[in-house]
């Protein structure tokens, strides 16, 4: 599964070449995802201006002034770039079309989503309860270690709860206790406070290097 750095490399690779373009068009190949593409997707989207291409957790936002493009890149899932008379192939799901360019869904396991809302994205139900993005304003070594008190799951897991930190999944969790110097079984409630700050610590470093391996 893509991590957050992963993420928000994809992010950082597409946007450049989407924002501030018109949709003209989308193509659903198989709406059967993890779940279904709304079919009305099409005409909800196309003639929408991307203004903005952001990030929440795992989630990318493709923001447009009458609503917002919620996409998920499950287990196995990647954007491209690709000319629009390239032909797809057996797992290119989806693609939205700009006039001289079209953006990709690739994904062979079908656990990737995209939905489509004019609410406020951050009021979607896949959005609305997760936490803090690592190191936001409210994320910090403090942060973790106030929430953790009298819990008795272990670190990996607390750290990888989406309601205590958006985004560390796996991989991200096991670098970055690695990095800090701390057990993946060591029981949150029992770690100190300069243990968390070494924690929020490593969890920031690798996501400003935007990779897993420091």
């Amino acid at each position: 599964m893509p991590e957050l750095p992963e993420v928000e490399t994809t992010r950082r690779g597409i946007s450049p070449h989407i924002s501030g373009r018109s949709v003209s068009g989308v193509i659903v190949r198989n709406p059967n995802l993890r779940w279904p593409v709304s079919r009305r997707l099409a005409a909800e989207l196309t003639g929408q201006t991307i203004t903005a291409v952001e990030r929440r957790a795992k989630y990318l936002l493709l923001r447009t002034g009458q609503g917002t493009a919620i996409l998920h890149l499950g287990m196995s899932g990647s954007l491209r770039i690709v000319d629009p008379g390239t032909a797809p192939g057996k797992h290119d799901h989806i693609d939205i079309l700009f006039q001289d360019r079209a953006l990709r869904l690739t994904d062979p396991r079908r656990f990737g989503s995209l939905h489509w809302t004019r609410r406020p994205p951050e009021a979607h139900k896949l959005l609305r309860d997760l936490g803090p993005e690592p190191l936001g304003p409210v994320f910090s070594g403090a942060y973790l270690y106030r929430l953790s008190r009298g819990r008795k799951v272990a670190v990996k897991q607390f750290i990888m709860n989406s309601h205590v930190v958006a985004g560390v999944g796996n991989i991200y969790a096991n670098e970055s206790l690695f990095h800090a110097r701390i057990n993946p079984r060591a029981q949150a409630g029992r770690l100190s406070l300069a243990r968390y700050e070494a924690l929020a610590a490593a969890v920031d470093k690798l996501r400003r290097d935007g990779r897993l391996v420091a």
